[in-house]
Parts: C-alpha cells; sequence; structure tokens
C-alpha cells in the first residue's frame, strides 16, 4: 500500500510504516501529479482535498489530522466512495491553552481583573465547548452561541447579537461555512464590529475568513477601543500584515499546535485508518508521548488564586513568544512572508498541555483545588 502524507503530520511512521510504503511532501504541493498511485492520503489543513485532486486516482482513504473539514469535499469522497475521517477534538486543548494565554495578556495590557468580565463563546463544539467548561468552571460569566446545537438540543443558547451587544470578551470557535443557514464566512462583518462595545476584547481561533479581515483592519485603523488576538486570517499562509501590526496578539495559525494535539491528530487518523481496514491497531499514543519537560509544581495554601492561574497557564503556553516571532517574520515581499508563516508552522518547538501539568497543594486552599480543576490540570494526590 502507497501512502501518501503531509511533511508536517509527526509520527506518520510510527504509526503507518508497518501498512505500506509512505512518501512525504509539503501540504500545499500535493496535487494530482504528486499522487501518482497513492491509496492513502494524509492531509492538514492546508491541502484542499476535492474532486479536481481525486478524480481518476488510486486513493481510497483520506486522513486529516485536523479538527476541521472546510478543505475537504465530502461530497465528492461520498460519490466516489471514498472513505474519510478527520480527527475531532486532537487539539481542542491547546486552542484553549493558546486563549487563556491570550486572555491574560490582554488582562495584563490593561490592568483588569478577568474576573469581572463577560464572556461569549461563538461556537460550542470540541473547542468551543471545553473553553466555555473552564470559563465557566473559574467561576466566570459566559454567554454561548451555537445556533446549529441550539437547534438540535435546545437549552441556553444566545444570539450572536446578544453577545456582540453585551459581551466584554467575545472567543470565535466555530467551523467556516460558505452557505447555508449557519453560514459563518464573514460572520464578524463591518456592521457587527461597528457594535462591539467600547473595549471589547475580540479573539479568533478558529478560522480566518469567519471575520471580515479588511473590514477588521480599518475599524482599528479608525482608532476604535478594540483589542484583537488573531491566530487566523484570510488568504492564509498570507496574513495581512498592516492588520497583524494592529492586533494585540497575533500569531500564524499555532493555536492548536501543542505536541499532544499534533501527536492525538496522527492517532486518531490511523485508528479510523484500521477501522476501515478492519484490523486491529497495533500502535498506541501512549507509547510514543515523550516525557514532559515540567512535571510538578507546588503552591502553598496562602497562594492568590489570580496568581496562581497566571502561573499556571504560562508555566505551559504564553503566546507572546509565538506573538514576537511572527511580528518578526512580517518583512519582505509576499512570496517571503508566505514561506515565512509556513516556516513558522513547520518549525513550530514542542509545546504541551496544561492537563498534562501536575500540581502539589500545600495545606488546605479551597480555591486553588477548584482552579486546578477547572484548568484541567491534575493534583498530586488525587
Amino acid at each position: 500500500m502507497r501512502i501518501l502524507a503531509d511533511e508536517n503530520i509527526p509520527l506518520a511512521e510510527a504509526f503507518f510504516g508497518a501498512q505500506g510504503e509512505i512518501r512525504r511532501l509539503p501540504g500545499r504541493a500535493i496535487d494530482r501529479a504528486a499522487l501518482d498511485d497513492a491509496e492513502v492520503l494524509l492531509v492538514r489543513s492546508v491541502t484542499q482535498v476535492d474532486r479536481e485532486l481525486l478524480e481518476g486516482s488510486a486513493v481510497r482513504f483520506v486522513g486529516t489530522c485536523t479538527i476541521g473539514t472546510d478543505h475537504l469535499d465530502l461530497g465528492y469522497f461520498a460519490e466516489a466512495g471514498i472513505a474519510w475521517s478527520s480527527a475531532p477534538g486532537c487539539n481542542a486543548r491547546g486552542v484553549v491553552d493558546w486563549v487563556l494565554g491570550s486572555l491574560l495578556a490582554l488582562a495584563e495590557a490593561h490592568g483588569a481583573d478577568l474576573a469581572r468580565r463577560r464572556y461569549g463563546v461563538v461556537g460550542a463544539g470540541q473547542v468551543g465547548g471545553r473553553l466555555v467548561d473552564v470559563l465557566r468552571g473559574l467561576g466566570w460569566d459566559v454567554r454561548v452561541c451555537d445556533p446549529p446545537r441550539q437547534a438540535a438540543e435546545g437549552g441556553d443558547f444566545v444570539s450572536l447579537e446578544e453577545i456582540v451587544h453585551e459581551c466584554d470578551v467575545i472567543s470565535l470557535h466555530t467551523p467556516l461555512t460558505s452557505m447555508g443557514a449557519h453560514m459563518t464566512r464573514h460572520l464578524i462583518d463591518a456592521e457587527r464590529l461597528a457594535h462591539l462595545r467600547p473595549g471589547t476584547w475580540l479573539l479568533n481561533a478558529s478560522r480566518g475568513a469567519v471575520v471580515d479581515n479588511l473590514a477588521l483592519r480599518q475599524r482599528l485603523e479608525s482608532g476604535a477601543a478594540l483589542d484583537v488576538a488573531l491566530d487566523v486570517w484570510e488568504g492564509e499562509p498570507q496574513a495581512d500584515p498592516e492588520l497583524a501590526q494592529l492586533c494585540r496578539i497575533a500569531t500564524p495559525h499555532i493555536a492548536g499546535y501543542s505536541l499532544d494535539g499534533k501527536l492525538r491528530g496522527t492517532a486518531q487518523i490511523y485508528e479510523a485508518f484500521c477501522a476501515w481496514r478492519g484490523i486491529e491497531p497495533s500502535v498506541q499514543l501512549d507509547d510514543l508521548l515523550p516525557a514532559q519537560w515540567l512535571m510538578e509544581l507546588g503552591l502553598g495554601e496562602d497562594c492568590a488564586p489570580d496568581w496562581a492561574l497566571g502561573l499556571l497557564c504560562r508555566a505551559v503556553y504564553d503566546p507572546r513568544g509565538d506573538d514576537a516571532a511572527f511580528r518578526r517574520s512580517l518583512v519582505g515581499g509576499a512570496e517571503a512572508r508566505r514561506e515565512a508563516f509556513d516556516a513558522l508552522r513547520k518549525h513550530y518547538p514542542p509545546r504541551r498541555e496544561i492537563t498534562g501539568l501536575w500540581v502539589d497543594i500545600q495545606g488546605e486552599a479551597p480555591a486553588l483545588e477548584r482552579l486546578v480543576r477547572a484548568l484541567g490540570a491534575n493534583r498530586v494526590g488525587e
């Protein structure tokens, strides 16, 4: 069996090596000619997998090591009898860690108390749902907008207009759709940007086109009292350098790039592949995960919870390093910036997740215990 894989998929050989011959290519270089006689195609979000790419090929299984599927033509897959799988939830925790780090950076810049702000989460799927759980676990005021879930389940959801008009922090976690009743392309457009409350923080770690980037840049250039943290950009890998300079936090689509998340994505696709072939998985993710660099932190019972929040989150991840690296890359011509964007992602350093951190709390400290549980870290002794 011949397998073609994006060069940025980690541990492809460890998981798939026994299943056939693996060839690697940059994701943006995978075209019809590159498929040759491959039967299995493993991609990430930068590769558009549709009729044009696959028609007449030998590909019978497509796996994307990502949560999103907007780069896959699922209708064509069904028509052509091509099996497929995504990796739902694989990098959700990494995105939550990015949001927490961005909130801490914004709070520090403004001297703001995170517990006193009202949060609006748009999209409550794998990522947004986990973020809501963390924020509510911290005791913060959270509103949730998810029209598809509201239609299917009912429940305590609010409209996007309520989020726009009443929330101090808006975090976007919706898939990108360009048609239908729940279209999300330019969900945050010029009109909605104009109605944001003064001092709003807007975060986007979903897809770039969920926000109208030109309208956002024009709004910021007009002097709007709006702080923005963007990880995703319209036209990637070509990001708008002028918009990036106006953002408080700007990163090159790496919010979900935790090592755990990337390895989890490969493992999920491998398990789906094995199910498709009707074989038992012979490789387990737990056997391949490297040891944590930071194994444990200790907190005294008199430690202030807000200080502990910053310590625990930043001990694992602080987006300001990625922000600085991205800003350094925004030089030269368009082609140089495109190459730099992809290089930052390809050579991204190892980063772990808060859920792998152990915390030793000395004495009786109920507030610290609640904090550790809300963040998803592990408490020593439990």
